[in-house]
């Protein structure tokens, strides 16, 4: 069965109902220019409110190694996302400072080089769509061809990049990844979460296809 992460996760009722609809993660973003930015306070609020299965985690854009282990104490994450133009040694220092396991995001262009996943010594892999408009959650897509080999070096794939109700279920038949990871196309505004849309994008997630 493929899990689900739903990222963007700004307050707690968007939280529990993306849980109650079976959300295996959610994704708390730390990037500053983020619309969908918490501070590690305002997300440890959240999290001290949630179940201990569901994964929590940081999304972090070209940050520090001591600003992302200082923001995971804090908000007490289980997982760390980089979604930076992060080097794989700096990954494996974040691994080494948080003692939590590392996603790192790629984002994926006509000329992604899907062997540069290998060069990263992490638990599991994210491809997002490239965008000049930001890091994540801009609703775009990319060619699920590449996903699909990727998914073949890489056992642990988080499909991400304008997954919606419309597509999910085709995203999820065509790569089958280990996980999708949704934000954008869930939202009734930017950082906001729409009930109808996370109910029937979970519909689609448990179709059977």
């Amino acid at each position: 069965m493929t899990k689900v992460k739903i990222c963007g996760i700004t307050n707690l009722e968007d939280a529990l109902h993306s849980i109650k609809l079976g959300a295996d993660a959610l994704g708390f973003n730390f990037y500053e220019k983020s619309p969908r930015y918490v501070t590690p306070e305002d997300a440890a609020l959240i999290i001290g409110r949630l179940a201990p299965v569901v994964l929590k985690v940081g999304v972090f854009v070209n940050e520090t190694v001591e600003k992302i282990i200082e923001t995971s104490e804090i908000a007490k994450l289980d997982a760390i996302q980089l979604h930076g133009d992060e080097t794989p040694d700096f990954c494996s220092e974040v691994n080494a400072g948080t003692k939590l396991d590392i996603i790192k995001a790629f984002r994926v262009t006509g000329k992604f080089n899907i062997e540069e996943v290998l060069e990263y010594n992490v638990d599991a892999v994210l491809l997002d769509a490239y965008s000049s408009n930001g890091r994540g959650g801009t609703g775009e897509t990319f060619n699920w061809d590449i996903a699909c080999k990727v998914s073949k070096i890489c056992p642990k794939l988080y499909l991400a990049g304008g997954l919606s109700p419309q597509n999910i279920a085709h995203a999820i038949a065509t790569v089958r990844p280990f996980a999708v990871d949704a934000c954008s196309r869930l939202e009734r505004e930017k950082g906001l979460k729409d009930a109808q849309k996370l109910k029937s994008f979970f519909a689609e997630v448990n179709r059977d296809i």
